[in-house]
C-alpha cells in the first residue's frame, strides 16, 4: 500500500481541502447566510467577499456518551436554600447564545456564533448557483459564451482531492529507474567482483573489505531514494472552455419618477446589480441595454442608468415602446435571445395601462424569450399589476413578482431565474 504526504504548503486560504469540505458539508446554512448578508450591503458593494456568522447549533456534532442510569442517591454538601420539590428558576441572561442581547448575568454559559469568511468568487458562486437564463435557445452559435468545466490533462501542482494515482505512480517508477538504475548495475557488478574475488585461495583482505564498503555505500544510496516525492504527483487538471451557446440580450427598464421615492429606487437598483453581476458571471459577450423612463423613455449607458436623477411623470408605455424599436432596429428574434426585467412601483397614468397591455401582447412578447416584471411597493397595487396579470394566464414567457422590502429582493431574484423555472403567474 502507497501512502502520500502531502507536503505543499498551503496559500492564503490555509487549508484549501479542509476549506472547501468545510463549504460542502454546511452549504445550506452557508447559503442561508449569504442571502441574508446580501441585504445588509450598500447598493454598490456587490463584489467583495463575506463573513457570515452560522449559529452553532447548525454546526454543532452528535456525540455519544455513557448514561447515568438506575436509581442514585447523591448528598450535596452545603446546600440550605432548596428541599426536595422546590422549583428552581433559570438563569436570566448571559445564556451565551452570542446575540449580544439580554442583560449581565453572573451566570449561565455557550458559545458564540461561529464566523466563517468567503472569497468574491466562492460568494457570487454561492449568490448564484442554480440559476439560469430561462429558454435559452441556440440561434447562432457566434456571440455569448458560456463557460464549461472540462478535463485538460495532467499537471504537476493541485488539490489532494485530484491525486491521479497511476499517474503518479508511473511518475514514481520512472524517477526511481532512473535514479538507481546506475547503482545497482553496479553494485551488481561489485557484488560478481567479491564473490570472485572470497573464492580466491589467497583473497586478499584488504580489497574484499574496500568492495564491501563500497556494496554498502551504493545499497544506501539506492535505498535513500523515496519511493514518492512531490515530483512524482500528478493531478487531474480541470479548465474552463467558452461553450458557444447564442446571441443574447438583456432589456434592463427602470421607472425613475416622481412616485418612486429613493428608498423604492435603491431597491430596485439592488435588483438590477445582482441581475448584472449573474449575467456577467454567468454568462460572456451578453448585451446589456439600459432604459430608464419618466414620461419619456431614453437609453442609457450602466453609469446614468443607476446614479442619474432625473425625474417626472409617469407614462410606462414609453420604455415599451423604446424597448420595441431598438428589438426591431438592432436585434432580430429569429437570432438573439432577447429578455426584459422592467422594476416600478406600479403608479401609471390610468389611460396608458392598457397601452402597455397592447405592445406587450402584440409585439414585445412575440420576440422576447422571458420578460419580468418587478413591482416594489407596499401599498395596494396599481392598474399596471392587474393588467400584467391578466398576461400571466395567456403568455408563459411572462412572469410578475411583488417586492415589498430589501429582505425579499434575492428571494424574488432566485424564483425568477431559478433553473427549470416553469413560467407561471404570480401567485
Amino acid at each position: 500500500m502507497a501512502h502520500f504526504i502531502d507536503r505543499r504548503l498551503n496559500g492564503k486560504n490555509k487549508s484549501t481541502v479542509n476549506r472547501q469540505r468545510f463549504i460542502r458539508r454546511y452549504k445550506k446554512q452557508i447559503k442561508e447566510a449569504v442571502s441574508d448578508a446580501i441585504n445588509k450591503r450598500s447598493v454598490t458593494d456587490s463584489t467583495s467577499g463575506e463573513s457570515i456568522s452560522i449559529p452553532q447549533r447548525d454546526i454543532s456534532e452528535p456525540t455519544f456518551h455513557q448514561g447515568k442510569g438506575g436509581n442514585k442517591k447523591q448528598i450535596h454538601p452545603g446546600n440550605d436554600q432548596f428541599a426536595t420539590g422546590d422549583k428552581i428558576e433559570r438563569p436570566k441572561g448571559g445564556q451565551g447564545d452570542g446575540s449580544g442581547q439580554g442583560e449581565a448575568s453572573d451566570s449561565g454559559e455557550g458559545q458564540d456564533e461561529f464566523v466563517f469568511s468567503i472569497s468574491k468568487d466562492e460568494y457570487l458562486d454561492l449568490l448564484f448557483e442554480d440559476l439560469e437564463l430561462p429558454n435559452l435557445q441556440e440561434n447562432q452559435l457566434d456571440k455569448l459564451v458560456q463557460m464549461k468545466t472540462h478535463r485538460a490533462g495532467f499537471c504537476s501542482e493541485g488539490m489532494p482531492s485530484n491525486i491521479d494515482i497511476v499517474r503518479s505512480l508511473q511518475g514514481s517508477l520512472a524517477r526511481r529507474v532512473a535514479m538507481s538504475a546506475g547503482k545497482k548495475r553496479r553494485l551488481a557488478d561489485l557484488e560478481a567482483q567479491l564473490k570472485i574475488l572470497i573464492h580466491e585461495p589467497h583473497s586478499d583482505k584488504a580489497a574484499v573489505a574496500l568492495l564491501q564498503k563500497e556494496i554498502n555505500l551504493l545499497k544506501q544510496q539506492i535505498k535513500a531514494v523515496p519511493f514518492i516525492d512531490n515530483y512524482d504527483l500528478r493531478f487531474r487538471n480541470y479548465e474552463k472552455r467558452p461553450h458557444p451557446t447564442s446571441k443574447a440580450v438583456m432589456f434592463c427598464i427602470m421607472d425613475v419618477s416622481g412616485s418612486m421615492d429613493q428608498a423604492t429606487k435603491d431597491m430596485a437598483k439592488r435588483f438590477y446589480i445582482l441581475l448584472y453581476q449573474f449575467l456577467t458571471r454567468s454568462y460572456k459577450d451578453i448585451e446589456v441595454v439600459y432604459i430608464r423612463h419618466h414620461t419619456q423613455a431614453t437609453e442609457v449607458d450602466e453609469q446614468t442608468f443607476f446614479y442619474s436623477q432625473e425625474t417626472g411623470g409617469t407614462i410606462v408605455s414609453s420604455a415599451l415602446k423604446l424597448m420595441d424599436k431598438i428589438i426591431k432596429e438592432r436585434y432580430n428574434a429569429d437570432e438573439w435571445n432577447i429578455y426584459a426585467a422592467q422594476a416600478s412601483d406600479g403608479d401609471n397614468w390610468a389611460d396608458d395601462t392598457p397601452h402597455c397591455g397592447q405592445i406587450l401582447r402584440n409585439s414585445i412578447l412575440d420576440a422576447v424569450r422571458y420578460f419580468a416584471y418587478i413591482e416594489i411597493t407596499t401599498r395596494a397595487h396599481q392598474s399596471l399589476w392587474r393588467e400584467y396579470l391578466n398576461i400571466t394566464q395567456t403568455h408563459s414567457n411572462f412572469a410578475i413578482q411583488h417586492i415589498q422590502s430589501v429582505e425579499g429582493i434575492y428571494p424574488i431574484f432566485r424564483e425568477l431565474f431559478k433553473k427549470g423555472r416553469q413560467q407561471q403567474g404570480a401567485a
